[in-house]
Parts: C-alpha cells; sequence; structure tokens
C-alpha cells in the first residue's frame, strides 16, 4: 500500500540555518513518530513559500542515514494572498501497510494553523 506522510513548519528567518534546522526538525519528527524506513521511501516533495529561498529543504535528507538514494524535490508553491507565510511543507510518499487512519502526520509551530485536524504532535 503506497501512502503519503504530511507534515509542515514554519520558519523565523529566511537564512540556510533557520531552513536546514526546521526541515530537518520536521523530518526527524516524521521518521520516528512513523518508523520510516528509507527502503521504502518511494519520493519526498518539499514544498516552501515564495519568502524561503535561502536553502533546499531536501538537503537535510543527506544527514540521515540511508536517506541519499531516496529521490527527492522541492518547489515552491502557488503564492495565494493571506497564505501562511515563511512555511516549509513535506510530502513523504512511502509503502507501508499501516492505514491510512494511522499515519501521524506532523505540523509544527505556526504551521498547525494549516491541519490541527491531522497532527499527532499538537504543535510541538
Amino acid at each position: 500500500m503506497v501512502r503519503g506522510i504530511r507534515g509542515a513548519i514554519t520558519i523565523d528567518a529566511n537564512t540556510d540555518k533557520e531552513i536546514t534546522e526546521a526541515s530537518s526538525e520536521l523530518i526527524q519528527v516524521l521518521i520516528e513518530q512513523n518508523q520510516i524506513d528509507p527502503d521504502t521511501v518511494a519520493q519526498v516533495l518539499f514544498t516552501v513559500t515564495e519568502d524561503v529561498t535561502a536553502a533546499f529543504p531536501a538537503k537535510v535528507l543527506r544527514e540521515f542515514p540511508g536517506w541519499s538514494l531516496v529521490p527527492v524535490v522541492c518547489a515552491q508553491e502557488i503564492p495565494v494572498p493571506g497564505s501562511l507565510p515563511m512555511c516549509i511543507r513535506v510530502l513523504i510518499t512511502v509503502n507501508t501497510e499501516v492505514k491510512q487512519d494511522q499515519i501521524a502526520h506532523a505540523y509544527l509551530r505556526d504551521a498547525i494553523k494549516l491541519r490541527p485536524d491531522l497532527t499527532l504532535t499538537n504543535g510541538q
């Protein structure tokens, strides 16, 4: 079964350090909560709002053991007026037998506003 694991996090400043640290935190939470084995991952898609330009969030996956061969892409989101600023989103496509309602999505910091109904982390 192929499932999508979603997450998002906001940053305070458009810097390489902020983007890298926030992306790493988000990925770490998703890996731990869902016990993701990189061999089961088909792809990882990162998107960012138009005000996040200092670094590619995807580069953090190089730091996680076993993740260097997983296909990863970054994209900029459609700049919809009134959307949540300074936001990094991720979608991990994984092969799993876990039921849809048992997937642990993570919306951290101000990103909890995006999908408070989905997050199991309660905005950590």
